[in-house]
C-alpha cells in the first residue's frame, strides 16, 4: 500500500512540474531565428473596432533587420502599441520571414557584426 502511494505521488508530481515547465515555455521565440533591428518609425496605423466599439490600433513596421553574422533582411511585423523610436529589437523569425516575437533589448546586448550594421 504504502509503495503504490508513493508511485502515484510521484506520477502527480512528475505530472505537475510537466505541466508548469510547458506553461512557462514561450513557443513564439523557442527555436526561432534570431534578427536585430532598429526601430524608425511604423509605416502605416490601422485601426479596427470590436463588437461593442472599443477601437483598437495596429502599427505596422517594415525594417531592415540583421542575424548574428551581419546578414540583411527585410522584415514586417505588427505591435499593438508604437514601439519606441531608435530602440533596438531582438526579433523572432520563423521559416524565412514570419516574425513570430519581439524583445527590446539594450545596445550592449547586440552582437559585434550587427552593432557595425545598425550604428553608423
Amino acid at each position: 500500500m504504502k509503495k503504490t502511494l508513493w508511485i502515484i505521488i510521484g506520477i502527480l508530481l512528475v505530472l505537475v512540474v510537466g505541466a508548469a515547465a510547458l506553461l512557462s515555455v514561450d513557443f513564439n521565440r523557442l527555436g526561432k531565428q534570431a534578427y536585430y533591428a532598429e526601430i524608425t518609425k511604423s509605416d502605416h496605423i490601422t485601426e479596427d473596432k470590436d463588437a461593442s466599439g472599443v477601437v483598437y490600433k495596429t502599427y505596422h513596421y517594415k525594417l531592415p533587420a540583421y542575424d548574428k553574422n551581419g546578414n540583411k533582411k527585410s522584415l514586417t511585423f505588427t505591435a499593438s502599441k508604437e514601439l519606441r523610436s531608435h530602440a533596438f529589437l531582438k526579433l523572432y523569425v520563423k521559416k524565412a520571414d514570419r516574425v513570430t516575437s519581439y524583445d527590446e533589448v539594450k545596445q550592449s546586448e547586440l552582437p559585434d557584426k550587427v552593432t557595425a550594421k545598425l550604428i553608423n
